[in-house]
């Protein structure tokens, strides 16, 4: 396989088929509490994805030069989490210096990204997969890029639920989740087109 088929190939997988939200079911928190705004929805996956490529360039060399080196793989999920934790809070001060509607907008969900499982996941599922440092970027942005495609996706599904005449025992999280399960099970069809 080529490298520009290698490339096409993880960019659709990490927007479709291996979407980090709707097929690993991770990023759940923003992706339930962030999505009653497509705005808010879009901000959001943006600091996501920006935090994603970003832990990945960081991570991937200090595990490949620092913790393979020594021997310290064991430390690998303590250390992505605390250079994850500073890329965040990097970009909370930025957000709160200079976009403060946005920082408003993102409210609690901002520094949940520290603890969000998608950020964590795609690096350490690069370290597992054992992709090369160009690669693993790709992956971090199609991880990205899918959870902003879930993120945006789901906001549009819960505006119309807003309008729809809901029945009162499932207004709520009762709809939300059911609504956020049909829109991970219509993912699902994209399985079957890797193969």
């Amino acid at each position: 396989m080529n490298n520009t088929t290698t490339i096409v190939s993880i960019l659709l997988a990490g927007i479709l088929t291996n979407n980090m939200v709707l097929s690993k079911f991770l990023g759940i928190c923003p992706f339930l509490g962030v999505s009653k705004k497509v705005n808010t929805a879009f901000s959001m996956s943006v600091a996501v994805i920006f935090v994603m490529v970003i832990a990945t360039a960081a991570t991937h060399p200090i595990y490949h030069y620092l913790l393979a080196s020594f021997g310290l793989e064991y430390l690998e999920t303590i250390i992505f989490i605390l250079v994850i934790a500073a890329i965040v809070q990097f970009i909370e001060i930025f957000l709160k210096k200079f976009i403060k509607p946005i920082y408003n907008a993102l409210g609690i969900y901002l520094p949940l990204i520290t603890t969000n499982c998608a950020v964590l996941g795609i690096t350490m599922l690069n370290i597992t997969d054992e992709l090369n440092f160009g690669l693993s970027l790709v992956n971090a942005l199609s991880a990205g890029l899918g959870f902003m495609l879930a993120m945006v996706l789901f906001a549009g599904v819960r505006s119309k639920i807003d309008d729809a005449d809901i029945p009162e025992f499932l207004k709520g999280l009762p709809i939300t989740l059911i609504a956020a399960a049909i829109v991970a099970l219509s993912f699902s069809g994209f399985a079957g087109i890797g193969g």
